[in-house]
């Protein structure tokens, strides 16, 4: 069985001034993986702490990347400590909040944390889709999103230099553009995230990975 991993890192920025730092490792283990993600920032002048651990896996009844559980612990803004797991093929949820217990059901598009999220989108960039729609189990609620592939654009991102990135633009409950980059095996460059007051961006600084780079039928 393959295993491997992937490790990267990001800067954060909140209407162009650098706030934090985040840390993102995908450790794989055949069609399975769990992802870890920190990060320290300040928003609004309050010190935040988030950590995640999502354990995802491939189903083969729906050809996606589902998410099993994930825990998640944020202190300063926005405090909680959130534990989360699925069934049914992620069509339910059951949210334990600091021990309030919330259960939450889909239709047809099984519900994700945000880092499995990130990992469908890659694999339907790799699979040729224009566009999707997925939903995500966020704290208080399930978020529906659209996304549209747009054209390829090139952007100097240091230390790579020029890359040529695939914009993925989100819209729903909340509106966010991701950049993947084909030459980084389709890795998460950046993401912008469009508020009505602050606008927020996070960009890679420095990427490791001891996977083979997957095939992909994009153009």
């Amino acid at each position: 069985m393959t295993q491997c991993s992937r490790t990267s890192n990001y800067a954060i920025y909140l209407s162009g001034i650098n706030v934090g730092t985040m840390n993102r490792t995908e450790t794989w283990q055949g069609k399975t993986a769990v992802v870890t993600s920190t990060s320290e920032a300040s928003i609004l002048g309050i010190g935040t702490h988030y950590q995640q651990r999502a354990e995802l896996s491939w189903s083969n009844a729906r050809n996606e990347w589902l998410t099993d559980t994930f825990h998640q612990k944020v202190t300063g803004f926005r405090s909680r400590d959130m534990e989360v797991t699925f069934a049914n093929h992620g069509l339910e949820s059951r949210v334990d909040i600091d021990g309030d217990i919330d259960t939450y059901t889909s239709k047809q598009i099984p519900l994700r944390d945000v880092d499995t999220l990130a990992i469908q989108i890659r694999e339907y960039l790799l699979q040729g889709r224009q566009q999707f729609a997925l939903i995500r189990q966020a704290s208080d609620a399930i978020e529906p999103y659209q996304f549209y592939v747009e054209d390829v654009q090139t952007a100097v991102i240091e230390p790579w230099g020029e890359l040529t990135l695939i914009p993925v633009v989100q819209t729903g409950a909340e509106d966010v553009t991701y950049y993947f980059a084909p030459a980084m095996d389709y890795q998460l460059i950046k993401a912008k995230y469009h508020g009505i007051i602050l606008q927020g961006l996070i960009e890679l600084d420095s990427y490791s990975s001891s996977c083979e780079p997957s095939l992909a039928q994009y153009p």
